[in-house]
């Protein structure tokens, strides 16, 4: 089978043949037709990942298709399901094994695309908003990075809990994706993101993906009593958060990565996937999907994102 593979750090991966797996007791194996790319597959080509293999590995962390076949072990999944997995790796490659206790079925009416796009990107969203920042109808929610993979769907999901959105883009095509996405304010890159937030009020959630001078500025116009979800560092700087302004204006920053989750509270992620699983059945959300590529043009994809020249998701059909 063909597979994206990283055979060691700061070297280019390589699309190369190599064989095809056989699944464990507790395994299943899937006929990958989908995968999402998200921002950390740049990030594991470098070794500087939180949860980064030992070379050689194939990245791709979220992926949907067909179960081929199952494990001695496995109950609850049978061959020919149609389901997504959030196996960490493994989904840049025509097939892939992943633990059981990873994978979802997903419903007919939801394509394979939309099921490699929605985990991660939406998973992400929701718990952060919903379950570790509590944000409530009426408050107003700052999104960074707001026609990314993450931070589209922040927008998004925002405005149906209630939220009165702000979104911080680059341009004005990337500001019309986040209008389109429920956002009731635009702040250009360009603009002093500072100013303009405190001229709406301040804000109560930040939800920042961007980290650096952006967080500066976004931490800056938070209302007292807010809550900050440093979410990513697509600028490369990770901020330093000044504690003595956390007691002065009762700020509460909160850690929240969906990996992490995934191993010390995984019923926290499984309730949210059934919640986004209902709300998509529903036409309540949908995956922006910017482009979609073969595995041959996966390269093209990662520099989609590497150069920030995307919108919503990136998806590679295998």
């Amino acid at each position: 089978m063909l597979a994206y593979r990283i055979t060691s750090f700061g070297s280019p991966p390589v699309l190369e043949e190599i064989a095809s797996p056989s699944p464990a007791p507790h395994e299943v194996k899937i006929r990958i037709r989908a995968c999402g790319l998200n921002f950390a597959d740049l990030l594991l080509q470098k070794g500087t990942y939180q949860d980064t293999p030992k070379p050689p590995f194939t990245p791709g962390l979220e992926a949907a298709g067909e179960v081929t076949e199952c494990g001695s072990a496995v109950t609850g999944l049978a061959t020919g399901d149609r389901v997504a997995v959030f196996g960490g790796q493994g989904g840049l490659a025509q097939e892939g094994v992943f633990d059981a206790t990873r994978v979802v079925a997903i419903p007919d009416s939801m394509s394979l695309e939309d099921a490699a796009a929605l985990q991660i990107a939406y998973g992400t969203s929701h718990v952060a908003l919903d379950h570790c920042a509590r944000l409530q109808p009426g408050e107003t929610l700052l999104v960074t990075g707001a026609a990314g993979g993450v931070g589209l769907t922040a927008v998004e999901i925002g405005k149906l809990m209630g939220a009165r959105v702000i979104a911080h883009a680059r341009g004005a095509g990337k500001l019309a994706v986040a209008q389109a996405a429920g956002a009731d304010h635009l702040i250009d890159a360009e603009d002093d993101l500072l100013s303009v937030v405190k001229s709406l009020g301040g804000a109560d959630v930040v939800y920042d993906a961007i980290g650096g001078d952006v967080w500066t500025a976004a931490f800056r116009s938070t209302n007292p009593g807010g809550r900050l979800l440093p979410i990513g560092f697509a600028s490369g700087e990770v901020p330093q958060i000044p504690a003595n302004h956390l007691l002065v204006k009762n700020l509460t920053v909160i850690g929240f990565y969906i990996g992490g989750y995934m191993k010390s509270h995984p019923e926290v992620i499984q309730h949210s996937l059934k919640t986004l699983m209902e709300w998509h059945g529903t036409g309540r959300i949908s995956p922006h999907i910017s482009h979609i590529l073969p595995l041959e043009r996966v390269e093209e994809g990662m520099e989609l994102l590497r150069s920030r020249a995307s919108t919503g998701k990136v998806v590679i059909t295998p």
